[in-house]
């Protein structure tokens, strides 16, 4: 069950690590899905990504051929960036977010938390419907029952605080 909960917590975080912030990342990037030599590949498979302060990623690309294939990718990224391509090296600059998107952004990383709460009180649901179960098979006693359900509880509320921390922290990223 508490492994069951950290993966949800760290699904979160993965998932948001991709999220526009202020600041770029090369997570923004390095998982972007490229068609290239026919088959599905991820940036970070085609090339190195750096970061140059303050708004650009730049992606150099190993191979001059996939070049087209990765800018072509990025751009049809949620990320909505240009890229401009000089020989192997894919520059992306970031404007700064307007307060607008901002809100845009905000609001898609509370959905996103959202769903993954979700997941959390489902978890929860099963392991208190086994409970019962085992309860009714005489498998375990109502003391021990009670102990087991209120360590599930536990566990759902610290899993609920660390997704809290996580979205605490990508909103002030986006409102840097």
């Amino acid at each position: 069950m508490v492994d069951d909960l950290s993966k949800i917590v760290e699904s979160l975080r993965n998932e948001l690590i991709g999220t526009r912030g202020n600041r770029p990342s090369p997570k923004m990037v390095e998982n972007i899905p490229v068609d290239a030599y026919g088959q599905k590949m991820t940036v970070k498979q085609l090339g190195s990504i750096t970061i140059v302060p303050p708004r650009e990623i730049d992606i150099t690309v190993w191979d001059k051929e996939a070049v087209n294939f990765v800018a072509k990718a990025v751009e049809a990224s949620p990320l909505g960036v240009t890229a401009n391509v000089e020989g192997n090296l894919i520059r992306l600059n970031l404007p700064t977010l307007t307060e607008e998107r901002k809100k845009e952004i905000i609001k898609m990383v509370k959905s996103t938390a959202e769903e993954h709460r979700i997941k959390i009180r489902a978890a929860r649901d099963e392991a208190n419907k086994k409970i019962k179960d085992d309860e009714r098979d005489k498998k375990i006693n109502e003391d021990e029952s009670f102990k087991l359900k209120e360590k599930v509880q536990k566990s759902v509320n610290d899993a609920n605080k660390k997704i809290e921390e996580v979205v605490l922290a990508k909103i002030k990223e986006i409102e840097e």
